[in-house]
C-alpha cells in the first residue's frame, strides 16, 4: 500500500461462519497472537471486521436432528466416525478454553445470523456480537437461525431488539451479506476461517498463534519499508 503510514491501524478481514467450530478456535487463536505482539511492545492498533460466509446454506432453520445427523448426511460419514471427530473437535476446542457441547448444539441456517453481524457492525457492535453468536451456538446450544433468539443475544451486546428484529424481517442487510459471500469467491476461498492481514496478506484455517504472529510482523515490516 503505497503511502500508507506505518501508524495507521492493520486490517484483518476475517471470513466464518457462526455453524463452523474451526472459526471459533480459529478466533481465538488469532486473540492469542494479538495478545502476544501487545506483550512484546507492539501497540499499533488492529481493526477486526468479519466477512459471511455460508458452509451449507441449504440448512433449514429447523435442522430435525442432532449435530452427528447432519454430519452423517452432509458429509456422507458413519455416526460413528462422525462422533469420534466430534470429540476429537471438543477436545481440540477446550485446548483454546472453549467448552463446545455438540449434544446441545442446534444446527441451523445462518443467515440471518449473518444479516445481523453486519447490522451489529453498523452500530460499531460486531466483534461482541460474534463472540456472543459462537459461544450460543457451540456452548450454550442457542438457536441461532430464529430472529427473536438472535434478538435476545443482540439485546445482550447492547444492540436495541425491536431494531434487531425490524432488520431481519425487512432483509436490510441481504445484499451485504451476498457481496462478502461473492468477494470469497474471488479471492478463491472454498472454507473458513480464512484471514486476510492488510489486504495482501491471506491465512486460511486456524492456524497457530506463531503463524499469526508471523504474518502480523511481517505485515508491520511491509508498512515500515
Amino acid at each position: 500500500m503505497v503511502g500508507t503510514s506505518v501508524n495507521e491501524k492493520l486490517t484483518i478481514d476475517i471470513w466464518s461462519d457462526i455453524a463452523c467450530p474451526w472459526c471459533y478456535v480459529g478466533k481465538r487463536r488469532l486473540e492469542t497472537a494479538l495478545a502476544q505482539r501487545a506483550a512484546a511492545g507492539d501497540d499499533r492498533e488492529v481493526e477486526i471486521v468479519y466477512h459471511s460466509f455460508e458452509l451449507a446454506p441449504d440448512t433449514p432453520v429447523d435442522f430435525a436432528g442432532s449435530e452427528v445427523d447432519f454430519l452423517a448426511g452432509h458429509k456422507g460419514m458413519p455416526p460413528a466416525q462422525v462422533e469420534q471427530m466430534l470429540a476429537q473437535m471438543t477436545e481440540l476446542a477446550a485446548a483454546e478454553g472453549l467448552a463446545y457441547d455438540f449434544s446441545a448444539l442446534q444446527h441451523t441456517k445462518t443467515l440471518k445470523a449473518h444479516e445481523l453481524l453486519h447490522h451489529a457492525k453498523a452500530q460499531g457492535k460486531q466483534l461482541e456480537l460474534k463472540e456472543r453468536l459462537l459461544k450460543a451456538y457451540f456452548t450454550e446450544g442457542r438457536h441461532v437461525g430464529r430472529a427473536d433468539e438472535l434478538a435476545d443475544l443482540a439485546a445482550e451486546v447492547g444492540l436495541d431488539r425491536d431494531e434487531v428484529l425490524r432488520v431481519l424481517e425487512s432483509g436490510e442487510y441481504a445484499a451485504d451479506v451476498e457481496a462478502d459471500i461473492a468477494q470469497a469467491r474471488a479471492y478463491g476461498i472454498s472454507g473458513v476461517p480464512f484471514f486476510v492481514v492488510d489486504g495482501r496478506y491471506g491465512v486460511s484455517g486456524a492456524q497457530s498463534p506463531d503463524v499469526f504472529v508471523q504474518v502480523l510482523e511481517q505485515a508491520s515490516a511491509d508498512r515500515a519499508a
